[in-house]
């Protein structure tokens, strides 16, 4: 579904180390949850700075997970997937514009029920192994 070595950007080269390309899209998705609350907080506090620098962050992550499908070996999935993070930045763009809180939050559990399927899938290459 992901090709194997796309260093998926600046959010990459801040990572310690990354054993593998699964482990490096649990941490991205993680990324955007904590980048959520603070764009969130820059809302609720009227920081326009802070709200406008985590909602890019966040969408430069979808970004770059869209662009780091593979559609060859992931089909529908890799199709899916550019949809429902093409979707994500739509309402990134919407609570921007509109100072909403409730998009945030619906971005939020759309990534947290990603992070947790993801984890079920991947538990052996990121240590969750039962």
């Amino acid at each position: 579904m992901l090709k194997g070595k796309n260093a998926y950007g600046s959010y990459a080269q801040s990572a310690v180390s990354v054993e593998s390309p699964a482990k490096l899209v649990e941490m991205l998705y993680e990324g955007i949850l904590r980048f959520a609350v603070s764009a969130k907080q820059g809302i609720e506090e009227e920081d326009i700075e802070k709200k406008i620098h985590f909602i890019n962050r966040i969408t430069d992550i979808f970004a770059e997970l869209i662009s780091s499908l593979d559609y060859e070996r992931g089909g529908q999935v890799a199709h899916y997937l550019t949809g429902l993070y093409t979707h994500q930045i739509k309402l990134l763009t919407q609570a921007n514009i509109e100072n909403d809180t409730t998009k945030i939050d619906i971005v939020m559990r759309v990534v947290r029920g990603l992070l947790e399927a993801w984890r079920e899938v991947h538990p052996d290459e990121l240590g969750n192994a039962v």
